[in-house]
């Protein structure tokens, strides 16, 4: 009997979350996380999700920068896009207690990003997983190197990617977004040793970030076993192009 040809199976896709930075009421995206150096692709924010959610995106990444620089807020911008986007959000960006995080939950936001707090205040993690399930609530480790950042990445904690994992592991976290700040929105592609360094780090769901230029950094991607990446300048200037299409 004549063996059946074999197929080509196209390798699974990691997820893609296109993100909206809203600075100011507009949506920008900054270079290496500076606000001062912003680029405006939307005036309006509830448009640059809408555009996402029509090409076909299953979750959006809202980012307030004001609220994570301390510069102002933008919650009645991300109240109207959870409102009527029809497309679970996330949002992060100067969660720092459990009011703020539970404000945006009761809102409807699908889940909230904690940033600074996790660093800070550890047990603000495990609190609201207690209360909300590990599918509601994400922290995102912002780093230069293993450093990690906080307050908007303006500064450094003098922590250590490793310190924090085994605590956020040990407080019932499921997902983990890391974001290398030296990268974001660079377009200077993943650092694929980072991104090894980090995924054996953390075991779980693990989301990347900072730098994402094009398909060879999907594949990266699908190569280390990441899960998917938070994406912003490369699918708003059409460096990778978006739906992403299959890997060959």
């Amino acid at each position: 009997m004549t063996a059946p040809a074999s197929s080509s199976v196209p390798k699974p896709l990691p997820l893609i979350i296109p993100c909206v930075d809203i600075q100011s009421g507009r949506a920008v995206r900054l270079y290496e996380g500076d606000p001062d150096q912003e680029t405006v692709y939307f005036e309006s924010p509830l448009d640059a999700a809408r555009h996402w959610a029509a090409l076909g995106a299953g979750l959006v990444h809202l980012v307030d920068l004001d609220a994570a620089t301390g510069r102002g807020e933008n919650r009645a911008v991300i109240a109207r896009i959870t409102a009527e986007l029809g497309v679970p959000v996330e949002v992060g960006g100067g969660i720092r207690d459990r009011v703020t995080a539970e404000a945006l939950l009761k809102a409807g936001v699908d889940r909230v990003v904690i940033g600074t707090a996790a660093v800070k205040n550890p047990d603000l993690v495990a609190e609201l997983i207690a209360a909300h399930g590990p599918e509601r609530v994400v922290v995102s480790l912002d780093a230069r190197g293993l450093e990690v950042a906080t307050h908007g990445w303006a500064q450094g904690s003098g922590l250590m990617v490793a310190d924090l994992t085994p605590q956020l592991a040990d407080a019932g976290l499921e997902t983990l977004i890391f974001t290398d700040v030296t990268r974001d929105g660079t377009l200077r592609g993943l650092d694929r040793e980072l991104m090894q360094q980090v995924r054996q780090l953390w075991v779980n769901t693990l989301i990347v970030g900072g730098g994402v230029a094009n398909l060879d950094d999907v594949r990266l991607l699908a190569e280390e076993g990441i899960h998917g990446a938070i994406v912003g300048r490369a699918i708003y200037e059409g460096t990778l192009p978006y739906p992403v299409p299959a890997l060959d």
